[in-house]
């Protein structure tokens, strides 16, 4: 009888224990997976962030300006960063450099949208239907290596001097790098993740909407970054080699016209401006996406 009152005590006497254990494990799991999300100070950004940029193009131009003080090229096949400065200035007194930058910015969205309505069901099928991969994963891939300014002759001959012919170029560009990184993001999706989704009854359009995009994004996003490279670098090259007057005169025309007039500072300017737009875009639309996935993963603690 005593033995039973001991057991029936010790047991009482170790099921709060217990509890309290599991509750302890309980809020240490709640704790990982809490994900303390905070703004980080002005100050912070401009010294990681925005010093750090600042003074790689302060070097650049030092480097830049070395050169030319050391005359380690003919004279007026390197131009000085002033010279530069001075095209850029004369563009902007005259008032046209933001209708020129316009001209090609407003060109390479576009045609990246509609890249994207077309890449995006186009890598959704290809990854979902084997057949279809079968038959069209080979001919993305080659594609995407294919180099841009090789559809700019046969785009002229079929659609002419035209703004058709643009887009066409930038599509041919850009369509298979967004299927391809789509493709890529809906392989690496865990399969538990799409048997979950059949199980709660999220099949067809509404497991892939609900499902597979939403885990396939990381890859998706990066598939978006580099066909927007290939838009711009392809439209770059369209407008290269199809200049025209009734095209309008975008950055490429820009860069040519400097070519066939021997304009160095004015070359330089429209090389320099064509890598600005690419890094704006960049810092503008994808680096906020890509923090925003990373945040919503609890990838990105501060930001």
């Amino acid at each position: 009888m005593v033995s039973t009152e001991k057991t029936a005590s010790v047991a009482k006497s170790t099921k709060p224990a217990k509890s309290d254990d599991l509750a302890g494990l309980e809020a240490g799991l709640d704790a990982l997976d809490t994900v303390q999300s905070q703004r980080t100070p002005l100050r912070e950004v401009l010294v990681k962030k925005v010093l750090p940029p600042l003074i790689a193009v302060a070097l650049v131009i030092v480097v830049w300006q070395t050169l030319v003080w050391a005359k380690v090229a003919e004279e007026g096949s390197l131009p000085a960063p002033s010279a530069v400065w001075d095209s850029v200035s004369a563009m902007w007194m005259q008032g046209t450099l933001l209708e020129v930058v316009w001209t090609s910015v407003s060109r390479g969205l576009l045609g990246f949208l509609l890249a994207l309505a077309i890449g995006t069901p186009l890598g959704l099928l290809v990854a979902r239907v084997k057949f279809v991969r079968a038959a069209i994963g080979p001919i993305l891939s080659g594609l995407q290596s294919l180099p841009s300014v090789a559809w700019v002759p046969p785009a002229v001959i079929w659609l002419g001097l035209n703004n058709q012919m643009m887009y066409a170029v930038i599509l041919l560009g850009a369509v298979p790098s967004i299927a391809n990184g789509l493709v890529s993001g809906v392989d690496q999706v865990p399969p538990l993740f799409l048997r979950a989704g059949r199980t709660m009854g999220a099949t067809g359009l509404r497991g892939t909407w609900h499902i597979v995009m939403p885990a396939a994004l990381p890859g998706y996003l990066a598939g978006l970054k580099q066909g927007w490279a290939f838009s711009w670098r392809s439209l770059m090259a369209a407008e290269i080699i199809a200049s025209s007057p009734d095209l309008g005169l975008g950055l490429g025309q820009l860069l040519e016209n400097g070519r066939s007039n021997s304009d160095m500072p004015g070359v330089f300017m429209a090389i320099l401006l064509i890598l600005i737009v690419g890094i704006a875009i960049d810092l503008l639309i994808f680096s906020p996406l890509e923090r925003s996935v990373l945040r919503g993963r609890g990838l990105l603690v501060k930001g």
